[in-house]
């Protein structure tokens, strides 16, 4: 019997079994991630009067540190670190501050990738990638800008733009949007009132009134403790070191979440003949990392079991993994040397209903 009808016959079981958040495991990850931080950020001012090589590898930690907050951010958006759904929104939205990402706003749009996976016609993946026949069209420097794009040496800006800037620029153009049409209503129907008016703002920022609330506070909690570390530490190491940091650790997250649906031929279907589960077998690889590795991102590279549920936490990824290994054959391993070939498939191929590289249709 192929295994996505094996997987089919025993996924309900599976997540039966799994799919059980608690509590004392999500705190000790809580803790074992943010102290560690902190203390970090304690010891980055005085290491510049010892050596900025100190200053430097206290960096190295902070960024895999900020990789495993954004992993549980992710995690608190499924609702799976913590039992309850107030805990997770709680850490959840510390996990999106200490981030720089509006958790909530996040966590709605990446349902939809869960909801879509293998399905490029309505999700294209972490990275917009573009059809065969789109990327035929193409002229030859267009070619060259979208193969650069995706190189791996652009992900820290990738990093920047995700976590630091888009964030906070995205809140500000959509608030300076609303101001300005709620003041043009106000003008033009006075008696009609602010929230009135401001509910009938669109803008693609945000789609409802509760996601602008997160992400207004998100902002101003954020800004605020830019002001208390510069005021603490110096705006002269600390908006360096976070930048850098910030932006390698989201250069690092795009990376590996780019492979774990973008790899050699992974499965790429348009919605007729779509299905969900062989899209998380045969669409979703399995990173093969070291050890150390899997603990700073919170075992995300058991993506194959995380998009069979969502609902299964991080810390059961692995023994689900291990019992059921005979279910996964037909998932594709990515060791991490195998990393940058991976991000090489970049176009989707519909009638192969697979993911292609530039090579395969454009051979030399």
């Amino acid at each position: 019997m192929p295994s996505v009808a094996r997987i089919k016959q025993q996924k309900r079981a599976i997540i039966d079994r799994y799919a059980r958040p608690d509590n004392l495991k999500g705190f000790a990850q809580t803790l074992t991630t943010l102290l560690p931080l902190s203390l970090l950020w304690w010891a980055a001012a005085p290491s510049t009067g010892v050596s900025y090589g100190l200053t430097a590898g206290i960096g190295l930690l902070m960024t895999l540190f900020l990789l495993r907050v954004f992993v549980l951010m992710h995690e608190c958006g499924h609702g799976s670190l913590f039992r309850t759904a107030r805990l997770n929104r709680a850490f959840g939205f510390v996990f999106g501050v200490v981030s720089g990402m509006p958790q909530y706003v996040w966590s709605e749009h990446h349902a939809f990738h869960h909801a879509t996976n293998g399905n490029w016609e309505k999700y294209r993946g972490p990275l917009a990638i573009v059809t065969v026949d789109e990327y035929a069209a193409m002229t030859e420097r267009q070619r060259r800008q979208y193969r650069r794009a995706r190189s791996i040496w652009m992900a820290p800006v990738g990093g920047f733009l995700y976590l630091i800037f888009n964030p906070r620029v995205n809140w500000l153009r959509g608030t300076l949007g609303m101001v300005g049409h709620v003041l043009r209503g106000k003008i033009a129907q006075p008696r009609v009132s602010i929230r009135a008016h401001a509910a009938s703002f669109r803008t693609p920022y945000w789609r409802s009134a509760r996601e602008y609330g997160h992400m207004f506070w998100n902002n101003v909690v954020l800004l605020g403790a830019w002001a208390a570390m510069s005021w603490s530490i110096g705006p002269a190491l600390f908006f360096p070191l976070y930048v850098a940091t910030l932006s390698i650790a989201g250069g690092a997250a795009i990376v590996l979440f780019a492979v774990q649906h973008n790899f050699e031929h992974a499965y790429a279907s348009a919605t007729d003949g779509w299905d969900y589960d062989t899209a998380a077998i045969k669409g979703t690889s399995f990173l093969v990392l070291p050890r150390w590795l899997h603990w700073f991102t919170a075992n995300i590279g058991y993506h194959h079991i995380h998009h069979l549920s969502a609902r299964i936490p991080n810390y059961r990824l692995v023994e689900c993994h291990e019992e059921h290994e005979h279910l996964f054959a037909d998932v594709t391993r990515i060791r991490l040397s195998r990393i940058p070939a991976a991000l090489k498939y970049i176009l989707w191929d519909t009638r192969a209903r697979r993911i292609a590289s530039v090579n395969e249709v454009q051979p030399g």
